[in-house]
């Protein structure tokens, strides 16, 4: 909504307190919901709602070219929102953040390990686009990157990023933190669980 200029207010919301008000606007129960009460509109899930932004609001399209390149932005968008969330960020927010603020258990050490060896995965993937793209999906900025850079902002917050070994995906992902849309994502903060030092910084 940033990249498009378009004001919002965000809104916490905690899904596994099963709020009855939010199950209301979503009967799936997950995050985000965009709640315009202007208009009388309520969307649901991430993709949706990028895609009714897309269709409504002209200003810095974000899913454009042919049919084909934007046929492969949401190929990396769904990726990233599928596969990655279930084998990097979706792994460690249950270990390092769902056992911790809300089961009260000990994290598994075993499943962090895996989560943090499938990211070098991911990342050897990145590396690869970016030395054959100026972006993920093609010449320019999409919602293929900003897809990306979500998941591997909550990836990196819980420490399960090792950039050492993967300029190529730091430097894409550090003009991305740069963009001032992504800023005020840096500077949320989970209950309790603290960033690593470098997580907010544009330049490391």
């Amino acid at each position: 909504m940033s990249e498009k200029g378009i004001a919002y207010e965000l809104q916490t919301e905690k899904p596994w307190e099963g709020r009855d008000g939010f199950f209301a606007m979503n009967p799936a129960g997950r995050v985000p919901v965009l709640h315009d009460e202007e208009r009388g509109i309520t969307l649901a899930d991430s993709r949706a709602i990028c895609e009714y932004l897309e269709e409504t609001v002209e200003n810095n399209q974000l899913i454009s070219g042919t049919a084909q390149q934007r046929a492969e932005v949401r190929r990396l968008v769904a990726m990233f929102d599928e596969n990655f969330f279930n084998d990097v960020s979706g792994p460690l927010l249950h270990e390092r953040m769902k056992k911790r603020l809300i089961l009260r258990q000990a994290p598994d050490a075993k499943m962090l390990r895996e989560a943090m060896k499938l990211s070098h995965d991911w990342l050897d993937y990145i590396d690869y686009l970016i030395d054959n793209r100026p972006w993920l999906a093609g010449a320019t900025m999409t919602l293929a990157d900003l897809a990306a850079a979500a998941q591997i902002s909550v990836a990196d917050y819980l420490g399960g990023i090792d950039w050492s070994t993967h300029e190529p995906a730091r430097g894409w992902y550090l003009v991305i933190k740069s963009r001032p849309s992504f800023r005020p994502l840096l500077s949320e903060r989970m209950e309790v669980i603290q960033p690593p030092s470098h997580y907010a910084e544009v330049d490391a």
